[in-house]
């Protein structure tokens, strides 16, 4: 359901200021805004989404984290849909993820709200590192009679096979 209000109350007010900004100043000039900032906005995310692909490499390559460099990306990436939707609110709201200062507000507090509402679960992954040098185990003794294995001899796990 919350979904539903911006995508009702966005276009409304698009129209809202096509009418108020077409009024203002003419249809051909607010058109030619409207392409123009679409242009600026596309090329301006190129030249923004490059520099953060950099990032993105260099944080991997230095086996750092990539969190920062790849939000950003994906924040221009929104800025640049915003930008090449027509309208001035997208606009303004899509120049404005084009501001690094307003990406990293955004980050910061999008984080503090993760921390705040989310639970991190996380397993370590690969062998686990001995913890001294004693090994926990049980045991028992096997029969050779036990055995269903014909090949497997007794001294033998049945796990592995003499080469």
């Amino acid at each position: 359901m919350w979904l539903f209000i911006p995508f009702v109350l966005v276009p409304i007010l698009e129209i809202a200021l096509f009418i108020q900004v077409g009024g203002a100043i003419g249809l051909w000039p607010t058109l030619g805004i409207v392409v123009l900032t679409a242009l600026a906005g596309t090329l301006l995310m190129r030249a923004q989404g490059m520099a953060t692909l950099a990032r993105v490499q260099s944080s991997l390559r230095s086996a750092g984290n990539p969190t920062e460099p790849l939000l950003h990306a994906a924040m221009i990436l929104v800025a640049g849909v915003l930008l090449l939707t027509p309208g001035f609110f997208t606009d303004a709201c899509g120049f404005a993820l084009l501001l690094p200062p307003v990406r990293a507000f955004l980050i910061k507090r999008g984080s503090v709200w993760a921390a705040k509402h989310m639970t991190v679960v996380s397993a370590q992954s690969g062998p686990v590192p001995p913890q001294g040098d004693t090994i926990d185990g049980s045991y028992r003794p096997v029969d050779p009679d036990e055995i269903i294995d014909p090949e497997t001899k007794p001294g033998q796990s049945g796990w592995t096979r003499p080469h």
